[in-house]
């Protein structure tokens, strides 16, 4: 009877319903967290644990394959913040206006390759991309005169098959975010800036922007934590893990490689740890800078 008088109690009601989340939270991200720390300061072999202190540190500065998977995941990370916030909050506007006529049609055909299978969207571009006559772009190419060329076995050519792969799956989505808070901007606002004379420009800079931004600003954050763990895309454009010179190489891909491939779990935990702070920082700074964490004049 105490059981489920403290069940049906009114008190508790709140603390039984937030423990799911809690015991989740512990088992899934608190632990989890705390043995990766642990396990980057051990070398971890089957059968066998050993205690290095900083040794997986020491050797990541010097590591010249993680180096390349940082510049390429900033690189990625970087024309995926250029591309995925100011396109999609033009196409939402857009949407959100009289211009486009069957909204409904073209909201779908945005959004669905989001829903598509990263394994299937990874092999449709290496197929695209492939250094055949016959893949698309080749003939893309031949068609304005130019020869083939081998895609994803050049820097440049690869990292833009791979941001082209993001832009293609997630404008949608983004567009989506940016049109949910275009809901929340209140039409009276356009009817001021109409009798003060303002035009579409105007409207959209001065009004639009400015009250998008907790908008922008969350589509920022998931956007540089997408960047940089990034990594399924690239491994089914290269159709592994492995590519010329590592172009293709990601932190993650780098983190799997170690950890996975070569079972050198200590190691991949100082590259997780190590790919955890780069997000955090970036955020944080992102954050502090947009003024989030300013308090609001009462």
């Amino acid at each position: 009877m105490k059981v489920k008088k403290i069940l049906y109690s009114q008190k508790a009601a709140p603390y039984v319903f937030v423990i799911p989340f809690i015991l989740s939270f512990i088992i899934f991200w608190i632990y989890p967290l705390f043995s990766t720390v642990k396990m980057s300061f051990q070398s971890i072999l089957p059968g066998q644990i050993e205690w290095v202190g900083t040794a997986n540190y020491v050797k990541l500065l010097k590591d010249t394959a993680f180096h390349t998977a940082i510049k390429n995941s900033f690189t990625y990370m970087l024309w995926s913040l250029v591309l995925l916030i100011p396109f999609p909050m033009l196409f939402a506007v857009l949407m959100d206006s009289n211009l486009v006529k069957a909204k409904g049609v073209w909201k779908a055909v945005l959004y669905m390759p989001a829903l598509t299978s990263v394994v299937i969207s990874g092999t449709l571009f290496r197929l695209m991309f492939a250094e055949m006559p016959t893949g698309q772009m080749n003939k893309l190419l031949q068609f304005f005169g130019s020869d083939p060329i081998p895609w994803l076995k050049n820097g440049t050519t690869a990292m833009f098959a791979l941001v082209l792969l993001c832009c293609w799956r997630w404008t949608g989505v983004n567009m989506l975010y940016f049109m949910s808070g275009l809901k929340g901007i209140d039409a009276s606002l356009y009817e001021a800036a109409d009798i003060d004379g303002a035009n579409s420009w105007q409207k959209f800079w001065y009004v639009t922007i400015p009250l998008l931004k907790p908008t922008s600003i969350y589509v920022l954050t998931i956007s540089v934590y997408a960047g940089l763990a990034m990594f399924l895309e690239s491994y089914m454009l290269w159709g592994g893990n492995t590519s010329p010179k590592n172009i293709g190489l990601t932190i993650v891909g780098y983190l799997y490689k170690r950890g996975i491939e070569k079972n050198q779990l200590g190691y991949a935990s100082a590259v997780g740890l190590v790919l955890l702070v780069i997000a955090l920082i970036i955020n944080v700074v992102q954050l502090v800078l947009n003024g989030t964490f300013k308090k609001e004049e009462g």
